[in-house]
């Protein structure tokens, strides 16, 4: 009988420790962060952008300005998924340059709305569009949404449920069929392109949005949707414990993913542009369909909806798979939570955390369902919340070379401090741009600023009980490592 080798060793004592095994390659990781990043908004924030810099040129520049900025920042979480692997990502950053106290207010806010809602908002996209296509509204108008929203999220957390590899083949088909919906659009504007039957004349009347002001303001406006865009290749940290070659494929994973959405996205731009014209593309307020529907006619509305519910489903599959890992990292630090930390070596799954995901989004839908266009707008207004988490990860970049300069870095952010620094100035730029928007907000008469306040004071008071419950389990700042 041969003797077991070192990794084999090396993967038997992870496996019975209960943690994360290395399972995900270069290609799973792509689709992942490919799948996650491009949703539903590349069907519709190309007319907005066009509307808010008011020429062809900067149209192009905020797009490939949104590639670069995001290849800076995933440069950035490329050094501290290197330096420090963990399946907590962001969590297990702030961890370790603030504290326990701050990672649980971002693993709480991920769990209570910002995670969570997303994956309910996506299934009532999915749901609103696949609805279009084939109705389920039997109990009354708008029923066949709900349904539809709560059986993605029952389906999709069971396939991940049942082992990583059935959630990593059902993401790799989901992003493979998104990309080649995209391809077909940008192929669908060469064949009007050749055909001669592109231009403006087809296009709505209806401005997107107001004229904009100035080329500074409405610039920098447009970049906050590009960015919004944008966003979501951030969550590649969360598999950097899972990833074969972590050291080399997840640096070339967050940078061949950032090169493929932009590629993609100006791709669709030039498509959209190409297909409708500049002042079509302004006056546009449903930029896809309006191309579609000069190639297909009245089909185009059912095209277009499978394109977008495609679109989603891919974006929930990915956010469940790796949302679920803040959860799971959080139980492992918190002894109170302990059933969280759980990790099923068998189906190389957080299941606990995937369970308490799948329940926390289906109570958001039935909340949705009820409250209607306020849970959109509930999610929405936790966007500060967000940003002040980023902001703060990558200030931990610096946290953590000055406080842990004996940590290994298999990569290292290049052109340092520069590089960093302008994703920080990015953040806090957005950080802004988003709560100059809540503030000018309302919910239910509501100032929408206070929900994000909300958020965080309900976790605050939970970690207050949490230590008050279990005095005698309450640890130093140190943290678990995978």
């Amino acid at each position: 009988m041969s003797r077991p080798t070192a990794s084999q060793n090396n993967t038997a004592t992870t496996a019975e420790s209960g943690l994360p095994r290395r399972t995900f390659g270069l290609r799973e990781a792509i689709t992942l962060i490919v799948g996650i990043v491009i949703g539903a908004g590349i069907f519709k924030t190309p007319a907005v952008v066009a509307s808010m810099t008011g020429d062809t040129t900067s149209m192009f520049l905020a797009w490939i300005a949104g590639g670069v900025v995001s290849l800076i920042g995933a440069l950035c979480y490329a050094e501290l998924a290197t330096a420090y692997p963990n399946a907590g990502g962001d969590y297990y950053f702030l961890h370790r340059a603030y504290g326990r106290s701050v990672s649980f207010l971002f693993g709480w806010a991920r769990l209570s709305v910002i995670t969570t809602g997303s994956i309910a908002l996506l299934s009532f996209v999915f749901g609103d569009y696949m609805n279009q296509v084939v109705s389920l509204d039997w109990s009354g108008s708008g029923s066949g949404t709900t349904v539809y929203a709560i059986g993605v999220i029952l389906i999709l957390s069971w396939v991940n449920l049942k082992n990583v590899r059935s959630g990593m083949a059902t993401q790799t088909f989901f992003t493979t069929l998104q990309v080649i919906c995209l391809l077909a659009i940008v192929a669908t504007s060469i064949y009007l392109f050749a055909t001669g039957s592109s231009g403006d004349t087809t296009a709505p009347v209806v401005n997107a949005l107001p004229e904009p002001s100035s080329f500074s303001s409405s610039f920098g406006l447009a970049m906050v949707f590009v960015l919004l865009t944008f966003g979501g290749w951030n969550e590649a940290a969360y598999i950097s414990a899972e990833m074969k070659g972590s050291h080399r494929n997840m640096v070339k994973a967050l940078t061949f993913s950032i090169l493929i959405i932009t590629t993609l996205y100006i791709l669709m731009t030039w498509a959209y542009w190409q297909g409708l014209g500049f002042h079509g593309m302004m006056r546009s307020h449903a930029i896809a369909a309006d191309l579609m529907q000069i190639a297909f006619g009245p089909a185009a509305q059912k095209i277009i909806s499978l394109m977008i519910a495609i679109s989603a489903l891919t974006s929930i599959n990915a956010t469940i798979i790796v949302g679920a890992r803040t959860s799971y990292a959080m139980g492992r630090d918190w002894p109170l939570l302990h059933k969280l930390g759980i990790w099923d070596t068998a189906r190389d799954t957080p299941a606990n955390a995937l369970w308490v995901q799948c329940i926390a989004s289906l109570l958001l839908v039935v909340l949705g369902g009820w409250i209607g266009s306020g849970f959109k707008s509930m999610v929405e207004f936790t966007a500060p919340v967000f940003w002040i988490f980023f902001l703060l990860a990558g200030i931990s970049l610096f946290v953590l070379r000055i406080r842990e300069p004996q940590t290994p870095r298999p990569f290292k952010v290049p052109l340092y401090p520069l590089v960093p620094l302008i994703f920080c100035a990015t953040c806090t730029y957005m950080l802004w741009s988003s709560l100059s928007y809540v503030y000018d907000q309302s919910l239910g008469g509501i100032n929408a600023a206070w929900i994000g306040v909300a958020v965080l004071l309900i976790g605050v008071m939970l970690l207050l009980l949490i230590n008050r419950i279990a005095p005698d389990q309450k640890q130093a700042d140190t943290v678990t490592s995978d």
